[in-house]
């Protein structure tokens, strides 16, 4: 038996190495004097790929306030999966999800079984502050965490660890997990910690979250997290053969836009200097800049002076520039062809799913992400990295989106007579905004026009959610600041409920506790010199929680085991090619409700057989 100590919180705490079998005999006195308690769960791994074929867990570690226990797998996994079986016991770890998937894949502990009887600790803290650290907040990871309410002098043992991977194995942070020797005394310590920390914040937390009355919102924030944890064990298929084919596509695209700039003068489409003296070469005059006081020729900036938007179409606002437009358009290519086509073809497992990384709550508004690869930020109207997820055989994949959730709810929450009149009357909000704002104009424009003016007034509407205002308006869009400002004033003219409404919220943070609270009674700091964000977060936070409360509504009527993927406001599954029509409006049905008396409608589409069907890709 191996024991070392480390002191944590003025506390000198234990932990446990056991060699032989017989060393095991502490480790079960020790589940016998917790029985009943809540016991942390953590696991060490040879690296962060769960479903890649070298995967493996090295270390189970189990711990509580006053100690830790860190076995070894190679040598004890009987031992280990008596304990997670164990009906009785219940567990927390940070960031549950990936132990949860990393003990199921190597056949330690089933997910089904496991994942209902086991906290996370990652959902208390964002509940408590969602902020990161450097946004003013305690931050979401476990040190920084640890430093703030268990203990100041929380020690990082990754950094330690890294400098080991570095000068005795020669390895990154990222391959040394697999290298490092699995009794070396600084892993072994890093491991107990782990759970140790663990323990104490569950403790600290529990009362703060307990405190501020969030034990129900605690409750259902774990119950998501179950549904979306069960999405990324599921996967995705990928067609691999059309995938290669993608790869070689998107180098040939790259190389072909490398080339239009090059006859510019930008050999390399990375550098600033070289673009930024190719696009002034032309005669090309902006004011945009880095934080280091350069001219920026960032994507909003090469975007503009192609005359394209963020889903890139076209403006029709000006002459697009062969520079901006090449340079870009290579950029993506890369951008594609590495974060996604060859991401499919590298993460896939044996059966040739990916499994994408879903959080449940991620940003400050807890709205979910999609990393690894990251699909929630697909542009919306292309089909090419879609087209490389398909269906499983006998299924077809459906969508069901809500119908301009945001907008309903910023209708539900203001109050405003016109926007609220707009949901009534099922006419697209958009085009209804435009309508309000042109007056008698209206009918006297052309279609090609009117479409020009339901595009701009769709671009403040979600400026209204998303924070933006008339300078990122006029950065998307390609107009001048003042036609921008000229806009978004003709919007607050239309529907005064929504600025009142944003008032109230600021007045409300500014004599309070610099906080905003959902309807569905989340927490959301505000920054002092970002008040004005009060809309957008309470808006986006309250539509994150809709789709979240269908996720277990779908749940709970057993529907859940044919969902793929969450994507913004859009649930997308698949179900049994000749019941999919009925299947996806079953989905739809339940996914809608209504919110503060308004409506909230969504729309189920079957795509066929791979998911870019749905945006134009043939089967």
């Amino acid at each position: 038996m191996i024991r070392l100590t480390h002191r944590v919180a003025g506390d000198e705490v234990p932990i446990f190495y056991p060699e032989t079998d017989a060393d095991l005999s502490g480790f079960r006195d020790f589940l016998d004097r917790n029985a009943g308690q809540v016991v942390a769960f953590d696991t060490e791994t040879t690296g962060l790929h769960i479903y890649g074929a070298a995967f493996g867990v090295r270390l189970a570690q189990f711990g509580s306030c006053e100690e830790a226990w860190v076995i070894r797998v190679d040598r004890f996994a009987a031992t280990i999966r008596e304990t997670l079986a164990h009906p009785g016991r219940q567990w927390v770890a940070h960031n549950a999800p990936y132990d949860l998937l990393a003990v199921d894949r190597v056949g330690l502990a089933p997910f089904a079984e496991l994942g209902p009887r086991m906290f996370d600790t990652y959902i208390l803290a964002h509940l408590a502050d969602p902020r990161m650290e450097s946004e003013g907040g305690t931050g979401l990871g476990l040190k920084p965490l640890s430093a703030v309410y268990v203990d100041p002098e929380a020690e990082d043992t990754a950094k330690g660890l890294y400098a080991v991977f570095r000068s005795e194995y020669k390895a990154t942070k990222e391959t040394g997990w697999a290298l490092i020797d699995i009794d070396h005394p600084l892993y072994i310590r890093y491991a107990g910690l782990d759970v140790i920390y663990t323990a104490r914040l569950l403790r600290e937390l529990g009362i703060l979250i307990k405190g501020n009355g969030l034990s129900k919102l605690a409750h259902f924030e774990h119950r998501v997290q179950l549904i979306t944890t069960s999405m990324q064990r599921r996967g995705m298929r990928v067609d691999v053969d059309y995938t290669r084919q993608l790869v070689a596509e998107l180098a040939a695209e790259e190389q072909q836009y490398k080339a239009v700039a090059a006859r510019f003068g930008v050999e390399n489409v990375n550098s600033t200097r070289q673009v930024t003296a190719a696009l002034q070469g032309m005669g090309e005059q902006w004011s945009t800049k880095t934080a280091t006081g350069n001219l920026s020729v960032g994507k909003d900036v090469l975007l503009g002076m192609a005359d394209l938007d963020h889903q890139w179409t076209r403006n029709n606002r000006r002459d697009p520039n062969l520079v901006a437009d090449a340079v870009v358009r290579a950029k993506r290519a890369s951008k594609w062809s590495t974060s996604y086509a060859q991401a499919f073809l590298d993460r896939r497992d044996d059966d040739d799913r990916i499994h994408p990384s879903i959080k449940s709550l991620a940003a400050r508004t807890a709205r979910m992400s999609v990393s690894d690869p990251p699909l929630q930020q697909l542009p919306s109207g292309d089909w090419k990295i879609r087209r490389g997820i398909i269906a499983d055989e006998g299924m077809t994949i459906w969508s069901v989106d809500y119908s301009q959730v945001e907008m309903k709810v910023i209708a539900a929450l203001s109050g405003d007579p016109n926007m609220l009149r707009a949901v009534a009357s099922g006419e697209d909000l958009h085009t209804f905004t435009a309508k309000l704002v042109m007056g008698p104009r209206w009918a006297t424009m052309t279609d090609t026009e009117k479409a020009k003016a339901r595009k701009l007034f769709k671009g403040v509407g979600f400026g209204k959610v998303y924070g933006g205002g008339a300078a990122g308006l006029a950065r998307q869009t390609g107009i001048t600041y003042e036609e921008a400002k000229a806009a978004t004033d003709a919007y607050d003219a239309a529907f005064p409920g929504i600025k009142a409404y944003g008032r109230r919220l600021q007045r409300q943070a500014q004599f309070g506790k610099f906080e905003v609270v959902t309807p569905f009674g989340r927490h959301l700091p505000l920054d002092r010199d970002r008040m004005y964000a009060a809309t957008n977060y309470v808006v986006q936070s309250t539509a994150r929680d809709l789709l979240a409360k269908a996720l277990v509504d779908l749940d709970n009527q057993g529907l859940s085991d044919h969902l793929l993927l969450p994507v913004h406001d859009e649930i997308l599954g698949q179900a049994p090619v000749a019941d999919a029509n009925e299947f996806a409006h079953e989905v739809r049905r339940v996914m809608e409700s209504t919110f503060q008396g308004v409506a909230i409608t969504a729309d189920a589409e079957v795509y066929g057989s791979n998911w870019g069907m749905g945006y134009g890709a043939a089967a």
